[in-house]
């Protein structure tokens, strides 16, 4: 007895690639982007408000803040290179010992 194609189960899934889905794998709101970082959300609302820390943007209708987890990770990577025990270019032990000036030794 032959099968009908739509009655059949159908067995290769078809890709569903809708923009919710899409969005909330490429954004995260505060909760979670303190959860991916590590930090409390109020961290994050802290350095928000005084314009630090990862860069963030309002989004939809009722402006709920969202971060781009690529720039969370550019700025996880900006935080490495700026810190001298990560960046051998930055560290103090490598440096040349500076020579102190001469003070006058009068006595």
């Amino acid at each position: 007895m032959p099968v009908h194609p739509s009655s059949a189960a159908c067995s290769s899934s078809i890709p569903t690639t809708d923009a919710t889905t899409a969005a909330r794998q490429a954004f995260l709101s505060v909760k979670d982007a303190a959860e991916y970082l590590g930090l409390s959300p109020h961290t994050l609302y802290v350095w928000r408000h005084r314009r630090n820390g990862p860069p963030s943007f309002r989004m939809g209708p009722r402006g709920r803040v969202m971060y781009r987890i690529e720039a969370l990770d550019a700025w996880i990577s900006e935080q490495e290179q700026a810190d001298s025990r990560t960046n051998m270019t930055l560290s103090p032990l490598d440096a040349t010992p500076q020579k102190r000036s001469d003070y006058a030794t009068s006595a």
